[in-house]
């Protein structure tokens, strides 16, 4: 898998080409790991073992920011659209400069969106973003959403108290499994709390208080489950997220990944609806859901 190319100047022109004509992109590795941008300022607050946290619930998917573009007015560029979508039909339009709209097959925003991607001409999408503040999903699914290293993170410090697990719905769905689950949970919980109070204590007369209080944290931390609850702001463009969600909303996807990346489809269907339409949402037997696009490749 390859590097996703920069905007493609040898591409094919929309208003004069052979729909079928033009050569896709190779898509985006999953492979690597992002810059991300964790803070390092500590919770002053001690961690508290009864916290609730998200038990086996949907994470909480906000968009908090878009993209907004203005066209230049020295240009006879006019759209249907706006935002995201608006941008990278300019982009698609600005590398011919063909803003007359000759070709009635795409002719609108929409239509001609839909034959950049058929044709796999996707840098364009990487000119328009979406940033989404997540809750409720677990360290263990961050692990592997940062895999995708074409986003941008910032999550909440693994120095601040810990804030709930968040328990598989397998797991929860099974009574046995359910306590041992949670008798588990309370362990680690205990633990952490046992070890922090006694770091604190050993660290106590310490002339750096500050530091020695996220070190007793950091320390402390060790012992948590990968399933403790998380939050974070993550940044992706159009095409990076249309890899993210084929790749991680498959049946055979992690199932809180997967959960996460309909839950993000929907979100984004609506805000961009002419770059994420091709994108159909399934019902499982086990009442989960998966999304899949016949535009969408594996790599």
């Amino acid at each position: 898998m390859t590097e996703p190319h920069s905007a493609e100047s040898d591409s094919a022109d929309p208003d004069s080409a052979d729909l079928d004509s033009a050569e896709p992109d190779s898509a985006e590795p999953d492979s690597a790991e992002p810059d991300s941008a964790e803070s390092d300022r500590a919770d002053p607050d001690r961690a508290d073992p009864d916290r609730a946290g998200p038990d086996g619930g949907a994470p909480v998917v906000r968009l908090i920011a878009r993209t907004a573009f203005t066209a230049p007015q020295n240009l006879p560029f006019t759209t249907d659209a706006e935002g995201g979508q608006a941008l990278a039909e300019f982009a698609g339009r600005s590398i011919y400069r063909s803003w007359e709209r000759n070709n009635p097959a795409t002719n609108t925003n929409a239509a001609f969106l839909r034959h950049l991607i058929e044709v796999g001409h996707l840098s364009v999408l990487e000119h328009s973003t979406a940033t989404f503040y997540l809750e409720g999903v677990s360290r263990s699914a961050t692990q592997e959403m940062q895999r995708h290293r074409h986003f941008s993170f910032s999550q909440l410090s693994p120095r601040s108290a810990p804030a709930g697990v968040v328990e598989p719905a397998v797991i929860a769905a099974d009574p046995l499994l359910h306590q041992r689950f949670s008798e588990a949970v309370r362990a680690a919980e205990a633990a952490y709390a046992e070890l922090l109070a006694g770091l604190e204590q050993s660290m106590q007369d310490r002339p750096d208080g500050a530091l020695a209080g996220k070190q007793a944290r950091q320390a402390a931390r060790a012992i948590l489950p990968a399933g403790l609850s998380t939050a974070f702001v993550v940044t992706g463009n159009y095409r990076a997220w249309r890899h993210f969600i084929g790749m991680r909303a498959t049946e055979a996807a992690d199932v809180e990944l997967r959960t996460l990346a309909v839950l993000l489809l929907r979100a984004l269907q609506s805000e961009a609806p002419h770059v994420f339409a091709d994108f159909r949402i399934s019902a499982l037997a086990d009442g989960t859901e998966t999304a899949a696009s016949p535009l969408v490749g594996d790599g």
